[in-house]
């Protein structure tokens, strides 16, 4: 009788054992032939336990891929539906080489592992340019090699509940293409894209949820990926905002907050817990395994302003600075250790700098935002690069921070465009983006977006990404020049109240120029003959810029 009972016994744990056991039952690449830079996606099916599908210290799933040059890529997968006997993971996948690929997914659950049987795909090629990379401080580079200038403003949520219904992205991202912008900036925040926020706030795009990562965020998530990557636009994904971390602002409702269930008692904790690292570790292991296939996704910012939620007002510190230091480089170098397309990662401040941060290894570019003070946008850049040596953004800018009062929009407008080309003529691979958009599609700047894409373009083509500022002569006007290859770009501003009559001059090398001038705000070009350089020196004489009015000249070696 013992014996049967013993005998019967291990039986029923072989079954247990067995059932528990984590198994990758079937895999099914649904979106056709591959082709490069595009999308691919795999449903896999899994039987494992877990708890929570979205902790990976619970269950993860990882596709490992050896790439035609033999290149190995781990690329984290997500759950898609299903519970712990039986459930949906998905690969999505852009290759960035052609050719054949081979792959099998690794299956973790509880402590156990599960491999796929192997498989091979060929990947075709594709019309896209790939994905972009940090290249110098005037550019950032595509896979193909092709450089990149960033033209465009902040997007930085679609219409809140008490805004105009009109103001999302399906209307005003086509307004930005059509018009020659390439970029923009976004955030994700408790009323836009609220993928950890299960109390949402001033929306009615959103509505409150108890799941692990709010459905409306993913379904407009996924939307807004497919509009961009459809209307060739480039955009900064702002995963956090600092109001995130107020005690006033949204701690209340946060994931991370005790109170809710969360792992950190204070903000400061939000940074010091290791609970809380895991737990944003899994959301950018979420984030990149669903949505970093998208070469329109140029970069990760981790915060907005992060300075504003450590500060209460000008000196006193509410958490410490060096906690979120240490934090960034944490994170920064676990985002680029599971990204296998190497996205551009940054964070920003408002306008105070954090000991340290500048200098993270894993932060491609350092941002600032700057407010009331647009005409010190073109000294900002150099005294960054010297200090830190690597490119610099100024990821907001505006006339005024406190509201887009209409009283104001001439001046905001006029900041508008000064910014952009105090941008394109200094070293920085996005120009400065304004705040506003609403005001500013109001006011119908959206076209002046092309006249700066074409500089920019004829720029870029000219140099071949070479890049060399040099000094102008203007008089009262302010100038600035950039010389790319043979020719010389020159941009003059007015910022006084009055017409004024100038000649520019400036050193060149060579014998025979000819001239041109563009307005930007008809996009004409008019001829202004020839030239020849006498005493190493070009002058172009004999003209007048009317008040708070701008004009380029090119200059073209014959």
């Amino acid at each position: 009788m013992a014996r049967t009972l013993f005998l019967l016994y291990f039986l029923l744990l072989s079954v247990y054992n067995s059932f528990a056991q984590p198994r990758i039952d079937s895999y099914k690449l649904i979106t056709g032939k591959a082709k490069e830079y595009h999308k691919s996606e795999w449903d896999i099916q899994v039987s494992a336990a877990f708890g929570n599908a979205y902790d990976q210290a619970d269950i993860s799933l990882d596709m490992a891929i050896t790439s035609p040059s033999g290149k190995p890529i781990l690329l984290p997968c997500y759950f898609d539906s299903g519970d712990g006997e039986a459930s949906v993971w998905k690969a999505r996948f852009a290759p960035q080489e052609t050719g054949k690929y081979s792959y099998h997914f690794i299956l973790h659950s509880q402590g156990k592992q599960a491999v796929s049987a192997k498989a091979v795909f060929d990947a075709g090629p594709g019309d896209g340019k790939g994905f972009l990379h940090k290249n110098n401080l005037w550019t950032f580079k595509y896979d193909n090699g092709e450089l990149f200038r960033g033209i465009g403003e902040n997007v930085g949520w679609e219409s809140r509940s008490f805004e105009k219904d009109k103001w999302t992205y399906d209307y005003l991202l086509p307004k930005l293409s059509s018009n020659g912008a390439n970029f923009f900036r976004t955030w994700m925040c408790y009323w836009n894209l609220p993928l950890e926020w299960k109390k949402v706030n001033s929306t009615k795009r959103y509505s409150n949820s108890d799941a692990y990562y709010n459905p409306g965020a993913i379904k407009r998530m996924d939307e807004l990926v497919n509009l961009t990557d459809s209307l060739n636009l480039k955009f900064m994904l702002t995963m956090d905002w600092h109001g995130h971390l107020m005690e006033g602002g949204g701690w209340k409702n946060s994931n991370y907050n005790a109170l809710n269930g969360g792992p950190a008692k204070t903000p400061t904790e939000y940074f010091t817990s290791q609970k809380a690292r895991a737990m944003y570790k899994n959301k950018l292991r979420y984030i990149v395994a669903r949505w970093g296939y998208s070469t329109s996704i140029a970069a990760f910012e981790f915060f907005n302003e992060i300075d504003n939620a450590a500060f209460n007002g000008a000196d006193s510190v509410l958490i410490p600075l060096h906690y979120i230091t240490e934090w960034h480089d944490e994170m920064s170098r676990y985002l680029k250790d599971i990204d296998p397309y190497r996205h551009l990662v940054t964070t920003s401040v408002s306008h105070r700098d954090i000991p340290g941060m500048n200098s993270i290894a894993y932060i491609d570019f350092n941002q600032k935002h700057i407010y009331k003070h647009t005409e010190k946008i073109p000294g900002i850049y150099w005294n960054y690069i010297n200090g830190f040596g690597k490119p610099y953004v100024v990821g907001e800018f505006g006339y005024r921070w406190e509201d887009d009062d209409r009283k104001y929009a001439a001046e905001a407008d006029y900041d508008f465009k000064r910014g952009l080309w105090y941008g394109l003529f200094s070293p920085c691979p996005i120009l400065p983006m304004s705040w506003w958009w609403e005001m500013f599609d109001e006011q119908n700047m959206e076209p002046y977006f092309k006249g700066v894409r074409q500089i920019s373009d004829e720029m870029l083509k000219a140099g071949k990404g070479s890049f060399e500022q040099f000094d102008v002569s203007s008089g009262n006007i302010e100038s600035y020049g950039v010389k790319c290859g043979s020719k010389y770009f020159i941009y003059l501003l007015n910022n006084t109240d009055s017409t004024v009559s100038t000649a520019v001059s400036f050193a060149a090398a060579g014998k025979n120029y000819t001239i041109s001038y563009f307005d930007p705000n008809d996009r004409s070009t008019q001829p202004g003959g020839k030239t020849t350089v006498q005493a190493s020196k070009i002058v172009i004489g004999g003209f007048s810029l009317p008040a708070k009015k701008e004009k380029l000249i090119v200059v073209t070696a014959n």
